[in-house]
């Protein structure tokens, strides 16, 4: 049976100097999971606007789904101002409110979560009360959940991400969010092992994935620590590239795979993004071998 995997969350337009690509951290683990032939569906919302209708254009470009992205006549389409610095690595100014601060919960994408394998959420999307409560609804339906816990000053604080951790049993995190947990949440360890351990006996996470840029990821599972030295690749932007890691990690894990090759193929994936010019390049699996030697 194929595998069905729900990601709620943001959907915009990243503004570049040079120009707009399609991004959002949830949209593009949606899209990443649908070219790697996973059952994905999307909850977000756009505005009423012109920034709208060409997203909602561009996903049905790509073949995927629309159907439970909302459509807000009062708030407009998300977009994000994207500057790289000199070492490719990108900071981002994220207009607010938008149309998906104003997820709205409903029997359709309840039904949805029901019925699918996993949910993917972040902590971007709970800045505002609105799609706050409508994500710790749509939790209380899922079997599996997996936070991207995504943090972006100024929009988060201990009492969210705290929250939120509770309800994980995936957690995806990079190497600049474990400092910052590890501090707010008084975790005393020395080594990214020792540090894992301790957050996932505090908050009872079965999995924690630690990607580390170009140093690779690590992944904390049943108390056993997996490491990959990940893939060396002239990076254009890190735009997308943890994105296109986890639905990697994701799609490996339902299929089953060992750890060992779930790390190895979404290491792969992400490095393959990060060569590439914005947040959705377009990869089959024949491109990202190739292009990774």
């Amino acid at each position: 049976m194929q595998n069905k995997v729900i990601t709620i969350g943001e959907i915009l337009w990243d503004v570049f100097p040079d120009g707009k690509k399609a991004g959002g951290s949830s949209m593009n683990v949606a899209l990443n999971l649908h070219k790697q032939s996973v059952n994905s569906s999307f909850i977000s919302a756009v505005g009423d606007d012109d920034n709208g209708k060409e997203l909602l254009n561009f996903l049905g470009g790509n073949h995927f789904p629309t159907d439970l992205i909302q459509i807000n006549p009062e708030l407009p389409t998300s977009t994000v101002v994207v500057q790289l610095d000199e070492n490719h690595q990108a900071t981002y100014t994220i207009k607010q409110p938008v149309a998906w601060d104003d997820i709205k919960l409903n029997d359709k994408n309840i039904e949805a979560v029901k019925q699918a394998d996993a949910l993917v959420y972040c902590s971007l999307t709970c800045r505002e009360e609105q799609s706050k409560k409508t994500i710790l609804s749509l939790l209380e339906h899922a079997k599996t959940k997996i936070f991207d816990i995504n943090l972006r000053a100024p929009f988060y604080e201990k009492e969210l991400i705290g929250e939120l951790l509770t309800h994980a049993d995936i957690l995806k995190i990079n190497e600049d969010e474990i400092v910052w947990v590890r501090d707010t949440f008084g975790l005393t360890g020395n080594t990214d092992e020792q540090i894992l351990k301790q957050l996932s006996a505090q908050f009872n996470i079965e999995i924690i994935c630690l990607t580390l840029g170009d140093k690779g990821a690590c992944v904390l599972k049943d108390g056993k620590l997996f490491k990959h030295a990940g893939y060396k690749v002239q990076v254009v932007d890190t735009v997308g590239a943890g994105d296109a890691f986890l639905a990697t990690f994701i799609a490996c894990y339902l299929q089953g795979y060992s750890m060992e090759t779930i790390l190895d193929n979404a290491c792969k994936v992400g490095a393959f993004v990060a060569s590439q010019a914005g947040a959705n390049p377009e990869y089959n699996k024949k491109i990202y071998h190739m292009a990774l030697g």
